[in-house]
C-alpha cells in the first residue's frame, strides 16, 4: 500500500515528511556507524543517510554499503533539510534519513562502465589522468550509457523535438501520415537501397517516403507530414551519417510559388527551437556540462540565400568553385562560420541550387534552366534538410529520369500518380538525429541514436 514518491519532488516543502523512493544505487560510502548511498533516478539523484540508530543496526549499514552499484532499490526515510547544499546531487537542500530499504533487482558486481566516467569531460579526463569512456564502448553497452545524466538530457531533448515538430504542424493544419517502409522499387531511382527477402521475390527499404507523401498531395490531403525510420544503404562512415534514422518529412500543396512552403517548413523549424529554449533549459545545460556550446542563434524570419551568394562568399574567402559544382563538407562548414561571422545566426537556407546537382524529380526555374525550385536548410553549417518543388507533370517528369538515365520501369508507379491532376507541391526531409546533434553542438551523430546503425554497427 506504499506510494513511490519521485526523487525529483524531494524538496524542502516535504521536510520532516516520512516517504517510499525507489532509485538505482548510484554509489556507496561507508563511515564508521553510518553509510552514505546516493540514490539516482533518471537525471535526479539524492543523498540517502543509513545510520546505525532507533531504525537501522550495524548490520543494516553494511547491508547497505554492500548493495552493487546499480541495483535497484526502495527505500523509506524521512526527508531531512541539509545543513549545507549537497555537492554532486541534483537536490542539493534536502537529504533522506533511511530507516527501511529493500533491494528489487540486484546488479552485477562489476559493470563494464562506470557512470562517472561517461559523464566527465574528455578535456578534464585527460588534464588530471582521470579515466573517460569512448564511443564503442558506450554504444556496445548502450543500455548503461543511457543512463547517464547526459544521454537521459539528449533523448529527452530529442523526444521534444518530435513533440514540437508535431505540435506546430497539427496548429498549422497539416494531416499526420503513416507510410510503408517495405517497396517494390528503389524510392528515388538510385542504388544505395537494402534488399530484403520477400516471399518468392524481393522488395526494398524505403529511402523516403516522399512517393507517399506525394501521392497524399495528388489525394488532396494538400499538406501532410510524417514521422518515421529511413534507410540509406550507403557506406558512409562519418560523424554524421547512419544507414537508419528518423525522418521528420512534410510535403505541402501550394499556390502561388514553392517559397509558401520553404516559409512554412523554416517556420516550424523556428518553432522547435524557440519550444526547445522554453521547456528545455535544463536538459540544454545537463549536456553543455559535458559538452561545452555556444547557445543556438537563429533569426526571425529566416536567412535565405541564394546559391550563387553562397558561392560568391566561398570565393571571397579563397575557395575554388564553379557555378554548378556543389558543395563539398568542408565547403559546407566553412560557409557556416561565414553566415555566423556576417548575420549571427546558426540556422539558414540556400534556395535555387544548381539543376544538375539535384535529382531528377527536382522542379527546373522557370527563369534560369540552369538553376532548379530546390532549397537546403543548415544548422551549424551541417546541411539538416534537403528540399525541392517537385515536377508534378508527368511528361516533364518523365523527360528528366531519362536525362538522368534512370529506368522509366522502374518508377512507373511514381511518374503515374500524377496522371489524374497533382496541385503544385514542396515539401523535404529533416534528419532528427541531426538537428539533435547540432542544436546540442554534438561532435557525433551517434550520440543522438539511441541504437546507432551505420555500415560497422548492427548491435545491440
Amino acid at each position: 500500500d506504499r506510494v513511490l514518491i519521485r526523487i525529483k519532488d524531494l524538496t524542502v516543502e516535504k521536510a520532516d515528511e516520512v516517504v517510499w523512493v525507489r532509485g538505482r544505487v548510484h554509489t556507496s560510502r561507508a563511515k564508521g556507524k553510518q553509510c552514505f548511498l546516493v540514490l539516482r533516478q533518471q537525471q535526479f539523484n539524492v543523498q540517502a543517510l543509513v545510520a546505525v540508530g532507533q531504525h537501522a543496526s550495524k548490520q543494516m549499514v553494511k547491508f547497505a554499503a554492500n548493495i552493487n552499484k546499480e541495483s535497484i532499490v526502495d527505500v523509506e526515510g524521512v526527508v531531512r533539510k541539509a545543513y549545507q547544499k549537497i555537492g554532486g546531487c541534483t537536490q542539493q537542500d534536502v537529504e533522506l534519513h533511511v530507516q527501511r530499504i529493500y533491494v528489487i533487482s540486484l546488479a552485477e558486481p562489476r559493470l563494464p562502465l562506470q557512470l562517472d566516467d561517461a559523464v566527465r569531460p574528455e578535456v578534464e579526463g585527460e588534464e588530471d589522468g582521470r579515466a573517460t569512456v569512448n564511443q564503442d564502448t558506450r554504444l556496445d553497452n548502450r543500455v548503461i550509457d543511457l543512463r547517464t545524466s547526459t544521454s537521459q538530457a539528449v533523448f529527452r531533448l530529442q523526444s521534444g523535438i518530435c513533440q514540437l515538430f508535431r505540435e506546430t504542424l497539427i496548429h498549422k493544419g497539416f494531416v499526420e501520415i503513416q507510410t510503408p517502409k517495405i517497396i517494390s522499387a528503389a524510392s528515388e531511382g538510385g542504388a544505395n537501397v537494402f534488399t530484403v527477402s520477400y516471399f518468392k521475390s524481393s522488395a526494398y527499404l524505403a529511402q523516403s517516403p516522399q512517393l507517399y507523401k506525394q501521392m497524399c498531395i495528388c489525394a488532396d490531403f494538400e499538406k501532410i507530414f510524417c514521422i518515421g525510420p529511413v534507410f540509406r544503404a550507403e557506406d558512409s562512415n562519418t560523424h554524421r551519417h547512419l544507414t537508419e534514422f528518423v525522418g521528420l518529412d512534410m510535403e505541402m500543396a501550394f499556390n502561388y510559388h514553392y517559397h509558401e512552403v520553404v516559409d512554412e517548413i523554416a517556420d516550424t523549424l523556428v518553432q522547435i527551437f524557440k519550444g526547445l529554449q522554453e521547456r528545455f533549459q535544463s536538459e540544454i545545460q545537463t549536456v553543455n556540462k559535458q559538452f561545452p556550446c555556444e547557445p543556438f542563434k537563429f533569426l526571425e524570419p529566416t536567412l535565405r540565400l541564394e546559391y550563387c551568394e553562397a558561392v560568391a562568399m566561398l570565393r571571397e574567402a579563397g575557395v575554388e568553385m564553379g557555378d554548378e559544382e556543389d558543395l563539398s563538407t568542408p565547403n559546407e562548414k566553412l560557409l557556416g562560420r561565414l553566415v555566423k561571422e556576417k548575420y549571427d545566426t546558426d540556422f539558414y537556407i540556400l534556395d535555387k541550387y544548381p539543376l544538375a546537382v539535384r535529382p531528377f524529380y527536382t522542379m527546373p526555374d522557370p527563369v534560369n534552366p540552369k538553376n532548379s525550385n530546390s532549397y537546403d536548410m543548415f544548422m551549424r553549417g551541417e546541411e539538416i534538410l534537403s528540399g525541392a518543388q517537385r515536377i508534378h507533370d508527368p511528361q516533364l517528369l518523365t523527360e528528366r529520369a531519362l536525362h538522368h538515365g534512370i529506368d522509366l520501369e522502374k518508377i512507373k508507379a511514381y511518374i503515374d500518380s500524377f496522371r489524374f491532376g497533382a496541385p503544385p507541391h514542396a515539401g523535404g526531409g529533416i534528419g532528427l538525429e541531426r538537428v539533435t546533434m547540432l542544436y546540442l553542438g554534438l561532435h557525433n551523430v551517434r550520440q543522438t541514436s539511441m541504437f546507432p546503425r551505420d555500415p560497422k554497427r548492427l548491435t545491440p
